[in-house]
């Protein structure tokens, strides 16, 4: 399993609808195969800022449905009140610890 991280930065004035589109984002994906499961995370000192964590089965999976989803109704809306373009990390838990 894969943990892909989501760094999500909202223009001001932007925050109560860029939250519910990524809420929406991450609604979407329980119909892929692949997905496990995803949290969402507001920064209480900079509402406009949202971090997810998805869980994949694979990084095959992950990959797979960013692609079918990047021209999506919901990642077209979103896209023009982001701040600054999403940041995105593929990881894996360190299993030393």
């Amino acid at each position: 399993m894969i943990t892909v991280i989501w760094d999500t930065w909202l223009k001001p004035g932007a925050e109560q609808e860029g939250l519910r589109l990524t809420r929406q984002v991450w609604s979407d994906m329980r119909s892929f195969e692949g997905y496990v499961s995803h949290q969402i995370f507001i920064d209480k000192d900079a509402p406009g800022h949202i971090i997810a964590l998805a869980h994949w089965r694979s990084r095959a999976d992950a990959d797979a449905v960013r692609e079918k989803y990047k021209d999506s109704d919901t990642v077209r809306r979103l896209t023009p009140l982001l701040a600054r373009p999403r940041e995105r990390w593929v990881t894996c838990e360190d299993q030393a610890t």
